[in-house]
């Protein structure tokens, strides 16, 4: 709700209806206020809350009131002072529940927008609407970030609230929406303002406790922003299946490998030609190709291979040996590393060999 401004003090009074009748009443009676009495109190106060009073300058309204009105015959000051402390409980009472109420509606609204956004199943010109309320400007270009952590994340979990103070601090308003969607945390920023994403990605990694986080391409229009965000979605899902190490990945930083996975039986045959013979070897396929896999991220350099398989170079130059005679493809022959590099890549997106192909 909305501070009290020039003026409101003025406007304030139409809430105090009755109240100086009330405080007359007790006064001469002695009695407390009536079922009623509270109901309208409240009611008066859900008004306010609804009109953008601040509750500070309502509450000295009434205080002002009561000593305007403060009985002049001889009645109970004790009635009276509990007569002030129920009005004005019964009127906060009723102001605090408006404003819980609107922020339910507020968040409902945010949720069903976040939903149709990244759904794509509004109308494009009425979404372009509803951003505004957001701090969204979809004529603009857009990128998502996907976080995923250990557990499921909501609008209302720390690890959220977390994440979105710290982006929010460091770069106010920028026309940033962080929300959850599937239980994973959803950064929408502008295209062409790369650094939000990449603080969201560094404090969601943190905050998830060594999750993952993908950033997709931006894309122009609403319908940009679920392009971006499906995008990240599948490098997510991509960087699962490449067993990547990376905390952050970019979907532009691995476009080849779903151009690559397009033809999946393209890929399958290749897959099976080139690495087939590899599951005849004394333990299966699978300790070779993470061999290989291991020498093609090495740069092909047999020292380096050797250090992060825990090998000595001999025991390495075997292996290599051995997958050159099962295959009849060279790994260390440049003309025949393409081929081998790319069926390595196709295993990976094809989870071979633990599924058949």
């Amino acid at each position: 709700m909305e501070e009290g401004g020039v003026g409101e003090s003025d406007t304030a009074t139409q809430f105090l209806d009755g109240y100086a009748e009330i405080l007359a009443a007790v006064a001469a009676t002695g009695r407390r206020l009536t079922r009623d009495e509270l109901h309208a109190r409240r009611v008066l106060g859900e008004q306010a809350a609804e009109h953008g009073h601040s509750l500070r300058s309502l509450v000295l309204s009434h205080l002002g009131a009561t000593r305007s009105a403060w009985p002049g015959t001889a009645g109970s000051a004790d009635s009276v002072l509990a007569a002030v402390e129920q009005a004005i409980d019964a009127f906060a009472e009723g102001y605090e529940r408006a404003q819980r109420l609107a922020v339910r509606e507020e968040e409902a609204a945010r949720r069903e927008f976040i939903d149709d956004l990244l759904y794509g199943r509004s109308d494009l010109g009425r979404l372009a609407e509803r951003a505004e309320r957001f701090g969204l400007v979809l004529s603009r270009a857009h990128a998502v970030a996907v976080a995923e952590g250990h557990a499921a994340y909501d609008d209302t979990a720390p690890v959220t609230r977390q994440v979105e103070a710290s982006v929010i601090a460091r770069f106010g308003d920028r026309r940033v929406l962080l929300a959850t969607k599937n239980g994973q945390l959803v950064c929408i920023a502008p295209g062409d303002e790369d650094d939000v994403l990449a603080y969201f990605a560094k404090q969601a990694h943190a905050a998830t406790d060594g999750g993952r986080v993908a950033i997709g391409r931006p894309k122009p229009g609403a319908g940009g922003v679920v392009h971006s965000y499906e995008e990240a979605l599948g490098t997510l899902e991509l960087a699962d299946r490449l067993g990547l190490d990376e905390p952050v990945v970019r979907a532009a930083d691995l476009l080849v490998y779903p151009v690559l996975a397009r033809d999946r039986q393209a890929m399958a045959d290749l897959v099976l030609s080139a690495l087939g013979p590899l599951k005849t070897a004394r333990g299966g396929a699978e300790p070779l190709l993470h061999t290989l896999q291991m020498y093609f991220e090495a740069g092909c350099t047999a020292a380096e291979t050797a250090r992060r398989l825990a090998l000595s170079v001999r025991a390495l130059t075997y292996r290599l040996e051995r997958i050159h005679q099962l295959t009849g493809v060279n790994p260390a022959d440049p003309m025949h590393r393409y081929t081998l590099q790319t069926a390595v890549i196709g295993a990976r997106l094809l989870d071979w060999p633990a599924r058949e192909i």
